[in-house]
């Protein structure tokens, strides 16, 4: 084991743990999911195929070497402080460039003591961002991955992030069937672009019902940046993501984000004053049953708000997330993103 990443771990949990005292102490349950939109986490090198020329140091945005340790050490601080001492057993994570970012984040950087393995496809975004899910092979046996290709019917339509399926089991031998994903974004206009969405939310609502319809006791968990918030008709009306949680149908979806958004009034994204969660935890009812073998509740669902990843918002009260980039000025933090999490409990057997 690399001596020197052991102290840097070490150093970033004593950090953080001062860091983090303004967030509320969370029970951790049997097993801790996150997703973190990393933004434009790109290495350095121009890739002729893709359109990351402002991430190289001749681009527009001067990155370089010196930046992309700076944010390597940033991602993999996050997702230690998520952590909470124990790797988290699945990591979501979205706007990574390539296998080789994923690889120097949990090969490279402190994280290489968690021993995470990679699950991640190339998607046809013309930036070349992917989704991809890292995991704790001691904990998560995959036993199917694949991308599931979005296909707009536009001729003309820019092609956007596939989303990634994997199902795997967990050491108590419950199956869960895992989402990643990275809709298509808001530039152009939230209503213009709605359309593509909602297109994203009925796909996935398919390969969903898919599932159920071949068992309907299936644990389905979803996470990733919908580019949309739970309120919206992509969330409600495409997906069908409920949020009465007092009557629970176990072939429906639950968005515990809305929970989060519309009862706790967090956010994950705030820009120009418009705050909400774009970062959605959506789970199968099968999931809220606190009989079933695997379970979790909307209070077992959080938004990581540590002082650490704010500052304070120039456009009005409050805070917005420290940021790498604002436009194509280097801010040197974290992410435009605030990371959700969620913990599942195992039924103890009698």
């Amino acid at each position: 084991m690399n001596k020197t990443i052991t102290f840097l771990l070490l150093i970033f949990t004593f950090t953080l743990s001062i860091q983090s005292k303004s967030q509320t102490k969370v029970k951790r349950g049997d097993y801790r999911i996150m997703f973190y939109n990393c933004e434009n986490f790109f290495d350095i090198e121009n890739d002729p195929v893709k359109r990351d020329d402002d991430f190289t140091p001749d681009g527009i945005k001067h990155w370089n070497y010196k930046k992309y340790q700076e944010k390597l050490m940033h991602i993999s601080q996050v997702i230690a402080a998520v952590s909470a001492g124990k790797p988290a057993d699945l990591v979501g994570l979205c706007e990574v460039e390539n296998q080789k970012v994923l690889e120097d984040l949990t090969q490279k950087s402190p994280l290489k003591v968690f021993g995470y393995k990679i699950i991640h496809y190339e998607s046809p975004d013309h930036r070349g961002i992917d989704v991809a899910l890292l995991y704790q092979p001691a904990t998560f046996k995959p036993i199917y991955t694949t991308k599931i290709p979005v296909i707009f019917k536009e001729k003309d339509s820019r092609p956007t992030r596939d989303i990634l399926y994997v199902k795997g089991i967990l050491t108590n031998g419950d199956t869960l069937n895992v989402f990643v994903n990275h809709w298509p974004s808001r530039w152009g206009g939230m209503l213009e672009t709605e359309g593509k969405r909602m297109f994203v939310a009925a796909l996935l609502r398919t390969k969903v019902d898919s599932i159920m319809k071949k068992n309907p006791e299936a644990k389905i968990f979803i996470m990733g940046d919908l580019n949309d918030f739970p309120t919206n008709r992509s969330l409600l009306e495409s997906l069908h993501a409920l949020h009465d949680f007092d009557s629970i149908v176990p072939t429906e979806l639950y968005n515990l984000s809305w929970y989060l958004q519309e009862v706790k009034h967090l956010f994950s994204h705030k820009f120009h004053g418009e705050q909400g969660i774009l970062d959605q935890m959506i789970v199968s009812g099968t999931l809220l049953d606190t009989t079933s073998s695997l379970y979790t509740s909307k209070d077992n669902a959080h938004i990581f708000n540590a002082d650490f990843l704010l500052e304070k918002d120039k456009y009005g009260p409050g805070k917005v997330p420290f940021r790498t980039y604002i436009g194509m000025k280097y801010h040197g933090g974290y992410s435009d993103h605030l990371p959700p999490y969620i913990d599942l409990f195992i039924k103890e057997k009698k």
